[in-house]
């Protein structure tokens, strides 16, 4: 099969919609409900998202040499190596027991990345924040703000409710698989399987300027001891906090070994750039490997990487170079929202945001 070029960015390429403002004001007023609310009752304030961390870890990024031109872009038009930290974690608000089960993040931070800088990035550091699937669960912001209203209600509430329901979905999860049908929204709400975070592969799920091109991101691991953990569920009826725990005793030994890889858009029909539902094809947008991630054996619940990465940092698609710029609506809503929580936490933990030098 010969593969069709990859799609030139251009800023024509984002349709904004006209109330693209109000729905990023509304957003901030439900997720203000959720930080209020843990705040109040936690103590301490945490993330709008991804609230709970499994993991902390530090390592390297290794940019592969010999990159054909469209792929060396970027932070990865020349070889380099850099220091990174990686959190993993779940999505949700308030930090619930491990039994309720929904999908991981992954958030990569790069340091001492030069070159321009998206507006308003700070620092020398290039973020990717990325879940396991290849998919969002809505086309826009605006559907996203309905679900969020819903979750908002439940935050830090009704938690035996939730263990159930997610018991439930993830039955339903489970049947729906056996047929071939992967629900992102089923999974969203409660319904993923309990698998173990290292042997996950995480997509970026939304578009990004790619230099002179769009594409999205894919991190996969290829090391043996993460391999071996691919697909193995966790007994999380143990701890509440049973992956984190996990991740823990694996870490103590294991080397993970990571590719970052890049899907470039080579058709707007088939890879759209605004609508995060639609799946981009390997087969019609095969993924490339640019990079190598690489983490030697670790604490990864340290108290210094807990205090430094959960407490004092945070992760934005908008922390980065000019030259992976985020694209799409999904994206846009984003940059306002990353910042007001960020915002909200440092003024509530009286703990400014760092962005860590080289």
């Amino acid at each position: 099969m010969t593969l069709s070029q990859p799609v030139r960015y251009s800023a024509d390429l984002e349709e904004i919609k006209p109330d693209e403002q109000e729905v990023i004001s509304d957003l901030n007023e439900t997720f203000d409900v959720i930080l209020n609310r843990t705040a109040e009752d936690y103590g301490h304030a945490v993330r709008s998202v991804h609230a709970k961390s499994h993991g902390i870890l530090d390592g390297s990024l290794t940019v592969a040499d010999g990159l054909s031109p469209e792929f060396a872009q970027g932070l990865f038009a020349a070889p380099g190596s850099y220091k990174v930290y990686l959190r993993l974690s779940t999505n949700a608000g308030d930090i619930l027991p491990d039994a309720i089960s929904l999908p991981r993040g992954l958030a990569m931070k790069v340091v001492g990345v030069e070159g321009d800088r998206i507006e308003g990035a700070e620092g020398s550091t290039q973020d990717f924040v990325m879940v396991n699937g290849p998919v969002f669960q809505t086309a826009d912001a605006k559907k996203f703000q309905g679900n969020l209203k819903m979750l908002a209600k439940t935050t830090d509430r009704m938690e035996g409710t939730k263990k159930v329901l997610s018991s439930v979905l993830q039955t339903v999860n489970s049947a729906l698989e056996t047929v071939g049908i992967e629900s992102s929204v089923v999974q969203s709400m409660g319904g993923a399987p309990n698998i173990d975070p290292l042997g996950e592969t995480y997509f970026s799920v939304t578009p990004f300027r790619y230099g002179d091109y769009v594409a999205k991101f894919r991190l996969k691991p290829v090391s043996q001891g993460l391999v071996e953990l691919t697909g193995r569920e966790i007994d999380t009826s143990v701890s509440d906090n049973a992956i984190r725990e996990t991740v823990q005793a694996e870490m103590r030994d294991t080397a993970g070994e990571w590719l970052l890889q890049v899907q470039l858009c080579r058709d707007l029909e088939k890879q759209p750039v605004e609508d995060p539902t639609v799946e981009w094809k390997e087969e019609e947008a095969p993924f490339t490997t640019v990079a190598t991630v690489k983490a030697a054996p670790q604490d990864s619940w340290s108290d210094e990487n807990v205090r430094k990465v959960d407490d004092e940092m945070r992760f934005s698609v908008w922390t980065g170079l000019a030259a992976h710029r985020p694209l799409g609506n999904i994206n846009r809503a984003r940059k306002d929202t990353y910042e007001h929580s960020s915002q909200f936490r440092a003024a509530f933990n009286r703990c400014p945001m760092h962005e860590p030098r080289d």
